[in-house]
């Protein structure tokens, strides 16, 4: 991101690794209540919106029945938030439909060991999700109002606390420090994908990318094939057509 910009966290602390999932003393307790609330909505969610439409990582759906969504969307929405369909947050941006939210991230092929990075923060839901299923989550904003949303949510969670680093800035330019990922997950549309992103692809990493104008779009999924930055170093496969809020920033 640009360095004027400000970090919100600046400095991982201790990995979800292979405790993602850990026992309820080690989540703290605002976590497990919100865990215990709407779990019977969640598991529905899964079920009727996501199993039934082809998604089958076990992990990723675990992940989806686990994280409280109703903490990451408006109080006003909250009777709304395990329904099929995008819902309004802050800065007139959205959440994505609990489907969208699983397929990107079932497509990613998330490893425990990975190291993943997310374009476009939002309310911090999908963050919370892939803090879930990998080692070391970084997420990036560029709206301010929307990631100190996003940065509140998680928080108050618990993720921060578990390893979970944020940044606002301009996500075309990715986060070249923490170079390389073995995932990154867009959730905002660039007209064509953005080149710093595909060379933080570390060896056999996935990019998984909704591109192009805003009534055309497509989720794409790049894969690094072999070092270097020319096309054929990676491999492109087109998932399915989506609608996503467009990409901000002077290369949007």
């Amino acid at each position: 991101m640009r360095g004027s910009l400000p970090e919100l966290s600046q400095e991982a602390r201790t990995p979800f690794g292979g405790n993602a999932s850990g026992s309820p003393a080690e989540r703290g307790a605002e976590w497990q209540a919100a865990v215990e609330e709407k779990r019977e909505a969640r598991a529905k969610m899964v079920a009727t919106q996501i199993e039934r439409r082809g998604v089958s990582d076990p992990r990723v759906l675990e992940a989806l029945r686990r994280v409280p969504r109703h903490r990451f969307v408006p109080p006003s929405v909250q009777g709304a938030a395990h329904n099929d369909g995008p819902l309004p947050i802050a800065g007139e941006q959205s959440i994505s439909q609990p489907y969208i939210v699983a397929a990107m991230t079932e497509a990613a092929t998330i490893a425990p060991s990975d190291r993943c990075l997310e374009i476009g923060t939002g309310s911090g839901y999908q963050a919370a999700v892939l803090a879930e299923l990998c080692r070391e989550t970084y997420s990036i904003e560029y709206l301010p109002e929307v990631a100190a949303l996003g940065r509140r949510n998680l928080q108050a969670l618990g993720y921060l606390d578990r390893g979970v680093q944020l940044r606002v800035g301009d996500g075309y330019e990715g986060w070249p420090e923490q170079a390389p990922f073995d995932v990154i997950l867009v959730t905002a549309a660039p007209a064509r994908v953005p080149p710093p992103l595909l060379r933080q692809l570390g060896p056999g990493g996935r990019l998984v990318i909704p591109v192009g104008p805003e009534r055309d779009q497509n989720l794409e999924l790049w894969t690094r094939r072999r070092p270097g930055d020319e096309p054929a170093a990676f491999s492109r496969v087109t998932q399915f057509g989506v609608r996503f809020v467009p990409f901000l920033g002077p290369h949007g």
